[in-house]
């Protein structure tokens, strides 16, 4: 579903020429850096190189991989992707997507909040009952991909949808260079491909964003417009799963919203949140 390959090339065509000193005219129609342009600025022979970007090459070394790093003007996100593909030939087992009892307890804890558990897929394998208002279903079975590319769109529950969809791949090309083997994870973007001409756009580009902290804007059909602050907590163990939590600031008027929010869901007579939670094998 990746390589290193094809990340090369969408990286070397993203860079200006110029800012590496080289001079550039009419004439050149290459978008971006020639491969032996990449090879001599990163101390390579231009046939290695050549071969990396054919597929053809062994496992490049640590050093050749930072060369090309600098050259390409790769972020830290953009870096470990990198170093993942070219060590993909010792494939990562997808998780099992199990939660533990343990960190049910600790979700229902988040009472004031919007929380889920999510894996590498962006599905939602366990959410509070404030997170079920927020997107108005239950936790288990809604996949933030399939629900931001082919069920809400530009005028749905997401206002900034443009900014969610780069996010979402971005996230997505990161989970393939970790699980490059999971038969799942492979459905799940051939479906994207096949029923949203953005994902197919964006999945092009091969851009990779790593998902830890920021505002996500929502428009609630119940109580408007929520502008809530998204922490994402990765779990331990390699598990590939993540806590996040939606956030309103002190006496802001999304913590009102929140408030208004949690009135209109069914009663219970537990301070807690109701948690649910999906596992996979």
């Amino acid at each position: 579903m990746d390589d290193l390959a094809g990340f090369l090339r969408t990286r070397r065509a993203r860079v200006d020429p110029a800012a590496v000193g080289i001079p550039t005219d009419s004439r050149r129609r290459v978008e971006g850096l020639r491969r032996e342009e990449v090879a001599h600025l990163s101390g390579v022979s231009v046939d290695y190189y050549v071969r990396l970007e054919q597929g053809r090459a062994r496992q490049p070394s640590e050093q050749v991989l930072d060369a090309l790093a600098r050259v390409l003007a790769l972020d830290e996100t953009e870096r470990g992707h990198l170093h993942r593909l070219a060590r993909q030939r010792r494939r990562a087992k997808a998780p099992s997507g199990r939660v533990r009892p343990e960190l049910l307890r600790v979700l229902g804890l988040v009472a004031d909040a919007p929380a889920l558990i999510m894996d590498h897929r962006l599905e939602a394998l366990a959410g509070n009952r404030l997170a079920g208002l927020l997107f108005g279903r239950p936790m288990p079975g809604l996949n933030i991909a399939r629900h931001v590319f082919l069920e809400e769109g530009e005028r749905g529950l997401y206002a900034e949808w443009e900014q969610c969809t780069v996010d979402v791949v971005g996230h997505l090309r990161l989970a393939v260079g970790k699980f490059p083997d999971d038969p799942r994870l492979a459905s799940l973007i051939g479906e994207l491909a096949m029923g949203s001409e953005r994902f197919r756009c964006l999945w092009a580009r091969a851009d990779v964003r790593a998902r830890t902290h920021g505002r996500k804007t929502y428009r609630h059909p119940l109580v408007g417009t929520l502008e809530l602050h998204q922490e994402n907590f990765a779990l331990p163990n390699g598990s590939g799963m993540e806590l996040v939590v939606l956030s309103a600031p002190p006496d802001s008027s999304a913590e009102d919203g929140l408030r208004l929010l949690a009135s209109l869901g069914p009663a219970s007579g537990d301070v807690r949140p109701a948690v649910k939670a999906r596992t996979h094998e």
